[in-house]
């Protein structure tokens, strides 16, 4: 890590810009970090990487092992988007994604669903004091380990397996985190799960549950949703979750259904974190390469500024990543729409409307 004790308050940033929109989103996320910097009296320095879909095609390359040495001697990772339509599924998600999530121990994939102030939603009558929750998904187990196999390929045979493994360790570590901020919020943690099925998975994720919150955190709240019960109440009561704790697929489904709730993934933000801080956390706003509008000015640059909100709070600059959520917002109230021509402002000038407001 690049921080020093003479001058703790330096950060060390890797930055991936990635394919389509992303660098467009990313550029603006980075006018707004240069203004809070120099505001709040911290300082960054940071590397940009050349990875994703083109460099793939280009190159056959992925992310080398040497690019992985030097983001792990980094304080945090900013990424834009990747993914081309010329690269096949899995390449880059198994390749890239679930690579830095494995290898650097990001076992908590933080989601806030946040409805803020003049944002439009799909859901009638939705109102902001309704829709401020945190879905805490494990990030390393479950489903995405890559368990299973096919034989008998192509033919009328074929069978395919995929095994969903979760360990105690794992179980427990992303459930303490989640009770920590349980702690700091309104004391309430919602456990999601298919307990009624998936036996076996789900007991060990209610009992450890169970165990943590009785032996350790008494004082909050508990609950327990399925998972098919939370995408409904997810769209007509949000407002009866707080802090939700899941496994990496049915955190990865109900967060997309968040992020549409609270105004769609244009706006959703995300962190991948590694709580002990001995490797770097990764965080990137969740909509994708969007291809067909890359060069436009199109693309709202709302979630990669949201997303570098949640790497300051990470990196311990709570009143930055506060001013920078708030510059965001006010910006989302002077927008005409969400995405497009009809935003009320290129990608660039909604960055700068952004920055212009952090800096005071």
């Amino acid at each position: 890590m690049s921080t020093t004790d003479t001058d703790a308050r330096h950060y060390d940033l890797a930055v991936m810009g990635g394919d389509g929109v992303g660098p467009e989103v990313t550029e603006q996320a980075l006018k707004v970090l240069d203004v809070v910097a120099e505001r709040y009296g911290f300082s960054t320095s940071r590397t940009s990487y050349d990875l994703g879909g083109r460099r793939y095609l280009e190159t056959g390359e992925v992310l080398p092992d040497s690019v992985m040495e030097e983001f792990d001697q980094t304080d945090a990772i900013l990424l834009g988007a990747i993914g081309t339509p010329d690269v096949p599924p899995g390449v880059l998600e198994r390749g890239l994604l679930l690579k830095l999530r494995f290898a650097f121990d990001q076992y908590v994939n933080l989601r806030p669903v946040k409805l803020l102030p003049g944002v439009p939603t799909p859901v009638a009558g939705l109102t902001p004091e309704r829709c401020d929750m945190v879905v805490v998904r494990e990030n390393t187990e479950g489903m995405y380990v890559g368990a299973g196999g096919t034989v008998y390929e192509g033919t009328a045979s074929e069978v395919a397996t995929q095994e969903s493994l979760n360990t105690r360790f794992g179980v427990e570590r992303v459930i303490r985190d989640a009770f920590e901020r349980a702690t700091r919020r309104g004391n309430h943690l919602t456990l999601v799960h298919k307990t009624n099925v998936l036996t076996h998975a789900g007991g060990l994720w209610m009992r450890t549950f169970t165990e943590v919150g009785e032996a350790d955190y008494p004082q909050v709240e508990r609950d327990y949703v399925h998972v098919d019960a939370m995408c409904l109440y997810l769209v007509n009561s949000p407002e009866r979750f707080d802090v939700v704790v899941t496994d990496n697929l049915f955190g990865d489904i109900i967060t997309d259904l968040g992020a549409a709730v609270q105004g769609g993934l244009g706006l959703a933000a995300s962190g991948n974190l590694n709580p002990s801080g001995e490797h770097p956390s990764m965080f990137e706003p969740v909509h994708g390469s969007a291809p067909d509008i890359t060069g436009k000015g199109w693309a709202n640059p709302v979630a990669a500024v949201l997303s570098l909100a949640m790497c300051l709070d990470h990196l311990r600059e709570g009143e930055a990543a506060a001013t920078v959520e708030a510059a965001a917002a006010q910006a989302l109230t002077e927008m005409e729409g969400m995405a497009g021509p009809e935003m009320g402002g290129s990608t660039a000038e909604i960055g700068d409307r952004i920055a212009a407001t952090a800096a005071g």
